[in-house]
């Protein structure tokens, strides 16, 4: 039957007042109006896709707001028609919705990920205002997924992608299974129609022979349901092809062992029945120990509740069985659209609503810390995720997060600042590595420090989008602060050679460099000139170009006050070349790494001698009297072979306060070894210590620092043990 506004009407008038009803109509009206000429891909009017929108909305009974926005979604974009105009027509409500839903366009985008990542952000601003936005954008997308046909096999692929990638764990999240599961199956068929045909066949083939043991199955649980007194229907569920593929790819399984499981729903009528009915179908098959899931008593992330139980049936099958009220079950289909279906007349807010507006505040909080939109449609990815653990915190908060989480994504999940100054945790009353995976059920409890930063190692392990988004804006503010202190030191080195300082410049001095440099403001300069991104002693050259003629030879006093004093805790834009291993004490030079700030190497490395002469990449430097921290060092030492030789090693270097950081032995005959270790020290006194006691050990017969090293590509990178090992 083809869709009019009449017959929509008509359905609405089942739960919505005749004004309600009116006012959705003449959304239609204004909507056939402005896109009048216009037609889809198939030849139909353009307003008919607005019109199937609104009725997948009125299917959800959603309100006459979401179904005159739904009308209305791509006036704002694909006809003349402006925001001001629909809020004069429809309110200002309606009005933001419809701005909300619309797509972004007439915007260049370097790439197609770009542009899905940015519509994805403004979606989130959208919704951020009203949570309708998303079910009027995923009725849209549903839409368009179900008149996929007409467009070309790129475009339905590119979009079927997207779908799959976005909107169906969204509409996962908002616990939309109706919405989701049609999603993947479109999304499925049209990304691999070859593959989506070969289970389908596979999945009728055989159909006939699971149909009786479904019969025999299913009238066992109504028989025993009826001998207890409990009232439910029982459904038997049939898997769709999306989540079949799903597991024989993810957990590698074949077809036959996917179809060998039975599942099947009860839905009966009250929380209390729902347990008796466990209690009954755990006496009539035994229950698989281990696979019971209770998500009545700690609901999913997205509101979902269901006894869950895997159950050994007749003939040794196995059988899932999804126990829930009949609330529940559309809660289950429709999610956070729920919250309209049963809507009180108090209008206050469900569970699932209020969750999907923590999810919603979440992304926000995720969006400011990006740095741009293909890093928040990453976290965003990251945090849609399909699995939850459920831990709990001292007091007994239960805290919901995704598998594989670890204490600090906990720690970011209680507060920012409770992630920020982290340092150490307890798990179920044990101190335990920030980087073990959480398990349910679990305690946890976050020791913090004040002053405690987040440490960019925590990347590699942490899971949830909240916890990289923060620790990644952190550390990119800290390393802009660092690079513009290090820049401000560089740049009045530079200056102290034309006889001043950054500070004597007056604002119109500093506005005439700024503007000759195409740069807005100060601290982008600085920033740039501490990554190594521009030369000192260029801009310096820039702000007095008169000044040209030969400097003086400086004496070794100036030298010394001209170079630059390195303290130690410059931070994450000063580093220390990894092929020389540059202690206090050392003769040094700083070498300007473009993106990277200054690497400090020895006077003597080889890797540099190259640019040695070249003023634009080398820097004068110096250690700082007051030089602190520790740093790695490289030694060298060749022994007799001995029994627990490397402990007594150990010891000897440990006990002189100097730690190890890496050990690796290459033998070189049956009797002697030579074992190359990285410590790490304070200076050449406290490393002359540390080799002075290793000498003393009686199989020892050379100690020696390993000085330069010639690196494959210079001035990057860790040294490889096996490089250590080709050495020798």
């Amino acid at each position: 039957m083809t869709l009019t506004i009449d017959s929509l009407a008509g359905s609405l008038s089942g739960y919505l007042a005749s004004d309600q009803v009116n006012s959705v109509r003449r959304a239609y009206f204004y909507a056939e109006q402005a896109h009048d000429g216009q037609f889809r891909r198939s030849g139909e009017p353009y307003v008919t896709h607005p019109l199937a929108v609104a009725n997948i909305l009125s299917e959800m009974h959603m309100d006459h707001q979401s179904l005159m926005a739904a009308m209305l979604h791509d006036v704002i974009e694909d006809t003349g028609v402006s925001k001001s105009a629909v809020k004069s027509q429809f309110g200002e409500t309606v009005a933001d919705m419809v701005d909300g839903v619309s797509k972004l366009n007439k915007i260049t985008f370097s790439s197609h990920a770009e542009a899905q990542a940015e519509n994805f952000q403004k979606m989130a601003l959208a919704m951020a205002r009203d949570l309708r936005v998303i079910l009027v954008k995923l009725a849209d997308r549903l839409h368009n997924m179900r008149t996929l046909d007409v467009l070309s096999p790129e475009k339905r692929r590119r979009i079927a992608k997207e779908t799959l990638d976005i909107y169906s764990p969204i509409a996962a999240r908002l616990g939309m299974n109706a919405v989701r599961v049609e999603f993947e199956e479109l999304g499925f068929e049209a990304l691999f129609p070859m593959r989506a045909r070969r289970i389908n066949a596979a999945v009728k083939a055989i159909r006939g022979n699971r149909k009786e043991i479904v019969k025999q199955v299913q009238s066992a649980i109504e028989a025993c349901l009826e001998r207890e007194g409990l009232p439910g229907r029982t459904i038997g569920r049939e898997k769709h092809l999306y989540s079949i593929y799903e597991k024989m790819r993810t957990k590698r399984k074949s077809f036959s062992e996917i179809m060998d499981v039975y599942a099947f729903r009860i839905v009966v009528d009250s929380v209390d029945t729902c347990y008796r009915v466990l209690g009954a179908v755990h006496n009539l098959f035994k229950p698989v120990p281990g696979r019971f899931k209770d998500y009545i008593a700690i609901p999913k992330a997205n509101g979902y509740q269901s006894l869950h139980t895997t159950l050994f049936g007749m003939h040794g099958v196995p059988i899932e069985i999804q126990i829930r009220t009949e609330e529940m079950e559309a809660m289950a289909n429709n999610g956070i659209a729920a919250h309209w279906l049963y809507k009180s007349s108090d209008d206050t807010p469900s569970n699932a609503h209020i969750r999907a507006r923590q999810w919603v505040n979440g992304l926000l909080e995720m969006q400011q810390n990006a740095g741009n939109s293909l890093e928040f449609i990453e976290n965003v990815k990251i945090d849609l995720f399909p699995d939850e653990i459920y831990v709990f915190t001292p007091k007994g908060r239960i805290m919901e997060l995704p598998a594989g989480s670890t204490a600090v994504d906990f720690a970011y999940a209680v507060h920012t600042d409770v992630g920020n100054s982290c340092v150490a945790c307890r798990i179920s009353r044990r101190l335990a590595p920030l980087s073990e995976p959480l398990e349910s059920g679990q305690t946890v409890e976050i020791i913090t420090t004040p002053g405690a930063q987040p440490n960019p190692a925590w990347l590699s392990f942490v899971v949830t989008g909240k916890a990289r988004s923060n620790i990644r804006h952190y550390l990119k503010n800290q390393r802009e602060s660092e690079s513009i202190a290090l820049g401000r030191r560089l740049l009045n080195k530079s200056l102290a050679g034309h006889g001043t300082q950054l500070e004597k410049l007056n604002a119109e001095q500093v506005q005439e460099l700024l503007q000759q440099l195409n740069v807005s403001e100060l601290n982008t300069l600085l920033s740039d000139i501490g990554l190594g991104n521009r030369m000192a002693h260029i801009v310096a050259q820039k702000m007095f170009p008169e000044e040209t003629r030969e400097i003086p030879k400086a004496t070794s006093k100036d030298a010394k006050q001209a170079s630059l004093a390195i303290r130690g805790s410059e931070g994450m834009v000063m580093s220390y070349a990894k092929c020389c291993y540059p202690i206090p004490g050392d003769p040094i030079v700083g070498h300007i790494s473009s993106g990277r700030g200054m690497v400090i190497h020895t006077e003597t490395c080889n890797n540099i001698a190259e640019i040695r002469q070249n003023p634009e990449k080398v820097v004068s430097v110096r250690w700082d009297p007051d030089v602190e921290g520790e740093f790695a060092v490289e030694i060298r030492v060749e022994l007799e072979n001995e029994r627990g030789i490397i402990a007594k090693l150990a010891t000897a270097i440990t006990s002189k306060e100097a730690n190890i950081e890496r050990i690796s032995t290459v033998e070189r005959d049956a009797r002697f070894s030579i074992v190359n270790l990285l410590l790490n020290v304070r200076n050449r006194i406290h490393l002359a210590r540390v080799m002075k006691h290793v000498r003393l050990i009686k199989p020892v017969t050379r100690v020696a620092r390993v000085k330069s090293r010639k690196l494959a590509k210079p001035i990057k990178g860790n040294i490889a043990p096996e490089a250590l090992k080709r050495q020798h």
